[in-house]
């Protein structure tokens, strides 16, 4: 049963085609048994072959079948053929008029129009003796109602397909939208990543080839050095772990991991374990804090410990062996203030400013989004008189 529904819904043009043939059908036959003469009798053939059209091709060429149907009606008034059961196809016209989104609501204000006229014209072509005007009036008004009805039929189903559309629209819209945030939440979680995973890599793996490399160069001639050198190198691969475990933790349950197998996230306090850590790799590090220590949003204090962590990592990799570092950082009021410069040599220009080519800088582009997504502001460049300099401010958002 659903197979034949199926069938008749994708041929619309064929079921009206079979509705048509069978009202031409009957119409005939009453044209047939009417009582007029032969030569009425042709003319009505016509205005019936015409009916049928409208009724077969009303869903495929509506505007043109509806004038099809007022010029047939027109034919019938003028030749004085008498209605008969072809002129059923009017109703069926103006109820398709009324109904097809497609054409303009103007063309089925006036199909409802002639189709109210169609009653009283039908009578003046025609009279009918009720008995008295007033049922005479009667009747015309009752033989208006079919024509009113299959308008009213035709344009709640325009309202309803429309309103249908829209809502099917709006969920089009919806899942497009909804889509579009997917991607960008999937954009922004792995920039996140990578952030976390440059920080944590870059700075450990920078200090243990740092070590090694000194292991290596005094392991014959001083070994207590190169143990202490070996001895470095593990526990700074111990703490990458455990921060990777941390890491990772998040990434799977959206949680930090309470355990010790892995570190809490690192904050503004443990910069000076930091730059001890970096101090004991051979770098020379200058500490400074400005203003009153106090607890500020985690956001905040990551962003501090990353920048300051990238910023002494990019100052071993690209000052060169003899450079110096300060980081200075400053509570304000409404911020935290940090400086990290250096008297090295200096990154390319690319590195700060672009990015850098075939991977490199990326670290910079890590920095200026964490501050970005804590709304603070960061400056990062070249240092008169030599070095490099970044500076940033993070802001502390009051609720």
């Amino acid at each position: 049963m659903q197979r034949l529904y199926d069938f008749l819904r994708r041929h619309p043009t064929g079921v009206d085609t079979f509705w048509a043939v069978l009202l031409s059908g009957i119409a005939m036959l009453g044209v047939a048994d009417s009582g007029a003469d032969t030569a009425a009798k042709l003319v009505a053939v016509p205005s019936v072959i015409a009916m049928g059209v409208v009724v077969a091709l009303r869903r495929r060429w509506t505007r043109q079948m509806f004038w099809l149907a007022v010029g047939t009606g027109a034919y019938q008034l003028s030749a004085g053929v008498e209605s008969h059961v072809a002129d059923f196809g009017m109703l069926v016209v103006l109820y398709t008029v009324a109904a097809s989104a497609e054409l303009p609501r103007t063309l089925s204000r006036v199909a409802l129009g002639l189709g109210l006229a169609a009653s009283p014209l039908y009578a003046l072509r025609f009279p009918v003796d009720k008995g008295n005007s007033a049922s005479n009036v009667m009747f015309v008004l009752f033989a208006m109602v079919p024509f009113a009805l299959a308008w009213v039929l035709g344009d709640s189903l325009r309202t309803r397909r429309a309103y249908y559309a829209q809502l099917v629209e709006r969920n089009q819209r919806l899942e497009k939208e909804r889509e579009a945030q997917a991607k960008v939440a999937v954009a922004a979680e792995r920039a996140r990543i990578a952030r976390e995973l440059h920080d944590v890599v870059a700075h450990n793996v920078s200090v243990m080839v740092v070590q090694a490399d000194g292991a290596a160069y005094v392991m014959d001639v001083a070994p207590e050095q190169a143990k202490e050198a070996l001895q470095t190198i593990s526990g700074t691969g111990r703490q990458a772990l455990a921060e990777m475990r941390r890491l990772l933790g998040v990434l799977r349950t959206g949680e930090p991991q309470e355990s010790e197998d892995y570190v809490p996230q690192p904050d503004v306090e443990q910069i000076e374990v930091l730059v001890e850590q970096v101090r004991a790799a051979g770098l020379t590090v200058d500490f400074e804090v400005e203003g009153t220590p106090r607890k500020l949003p985690s956001g905040v204090e990551l962003t501090a410990y990353r920048i300051v962590q990238e910023a002494l990592t990019n100052t071993r990799k690209h000052g060169g062996p003899d450079a110096k570092a300060s980081v200075r950082l400053v509570y304000f009021d409404d911020g935290l203030g940090l400086l990290v410069e250096d008297d090295g040599r200096g990154a390319a220009h690319e590195l700060y400013e672009d990015g850098g080519a075939d991977g490199a800088g990326h670290g910079m582009i890590g920095m200026r989004e964490r501050v970005g997504m804590v709304g603070g502001t960061l400056d990062a460049g070249p240092r008169p008189g030599g070095g490099f300099r970044i500076s940033a401010l993070l802001p502390l958002k009051k609720g």
